[in-house]
């Protein structure tokens, strides 16, 4: 699945169906056919799991009052889990918050209610359930770098050797993971047109992002939130522990910043100054934006596309190092 737009291909097409039937409506005249394909759909996402494999978990899922209230039904008539389901009736004006669960202030509910309902999770989505979200048994949010770690653990238990495709902003628990996992890690830029293209180049079976979109090659290289949701009641329920548990290895091993946007009046003299100051600490890459890699400690900076921000990724192998690196670039940034 490969976005069309006005560089893709869409001016094209709208050129050739001018030069074919002229302008306004065409003499021939089309049919509606309804179709239902929710049965397809429902196979396809549960064909990436071993349902007999999934426990009775208890799990809290936020569907925002957005689209994951109509689609997550049939799923969870499927699957033998005890699900606290939390704003399952669509609405447009999203009365309990935002239907974005990367941010703090959206996800408040479903770590509340996980601690309440004494869950093994809880799963957030967002607005068009492209996106889900996960905090764990103790309410802790698990950040996306993390999750597209786990997932491709999982992906490389079925399909050895596989092409993973992750960006450049990612924790180094990425490409470590799947390499202790026989994958193959290719990085590459921000973007969901850059990550599918690339997926398709290589024949890559997974790629993943930070900001919590996860693309599937047998899921026409498109995200979703859906797949993910199933995969980790599935790696949680082989593993035999908790979600924390799972995840504690990471979090004393890698220490992010998540992502901190600045405000900054001249964005590319800004990114040269940065690279004056500390390209000279490791490895420079200009992929996207600026990242250095000094080995204890890395960071991408890149500019909004749509905003005068910089965008600010960092990771050190400690906590000390993490936030004495974080502070001496948010100055520089900030000067």
């Amino acid at each position: 699945a490969l976005p069309v737009g006005g560089e893709s291909g869409l001016l094209e097409i709208r050129d050739r169906a001018v030069k074919i039937n002229g302008r306004g409506a065409s003499a021939a005249r089309g049919i509606v056919e309804p179709y239902d394909i929710w049965p397809a759909w429902v196979e396809r996402v549960l064909s990436f799991v071993e349902i007999e494999a999934i426990k009775p978990l208890r799990v809290v899922i936020d569907s925002a009052n957005g689209m994951a209230g109509v689609m997550l039904p049939r799923v969870l008539e499927r699957l033998p889990i005890d699900a606290v389901r939390c704003f399952f009736e669509p609405d447009g004006t999203f009365p309990n918050h935002e239907p974005n669960p990367l941010l703090p202030e959206n996800r408040e509910f479903i770590v509340a209610k996980t601690l309440e309902e004494n869950a093994d999770l809880g799963a957030a989505f967002d607005g068009d359930a492209d996106r889900c979200f996960f905090v764990d048994d103790t309410g802790e949010f698990v950040p996306g770098d993390f999750v597209t770690a786990l997932l491709s653990a999982s992906l490389l238990e079925k399909e050895p050797g596989a092409k993973i495709i992750y960006d450049l902003r990612a924790s180094w628990a990425v490409p470590e993971t799947i390499e202790r996992a026989g994958g193959v890690p290719l990085i590459n830029r921000v973007g969901h047109a850059f990550i599918k293209q690339r997926m398709r180049e290589e024949g890559a079976a997974f790629g993943g992002e930070v900001s919590g979109h996860y693309y599937f090659r047998d899921f026409s290289q498109a995200d979703s939130g859906v797949v993910p949701f199933l995969l980790v009641l599935e790696l949680v329920s082989k593993e035999g522990r908790k979600l924390s548990e799972i995840l504690a290895d990471y979090r004393g091993r890698y220490f992010l910043t998540g992502e901190l946007n600045t405000p900054v009046a001249d964005v590319a003299g800004k990114l040269e100054e940065l690279q004056e100051r500390f390209g000279g600490e490791g490895e420079v890459s200009h992929l996207d934006g600026v990242s250095i890699d000094a080995g204890d400690w890395h960071m991408n900076v890149r500019p909004s596309n749509t905003e005068p921000l910089l965008r600010l990724n960092l990771e050190a192998r400690t906590h000390e190092l993490m936030e004495r690196k974080r502070d001496e670039v948010l100055a520089a940034i900030r000067s």
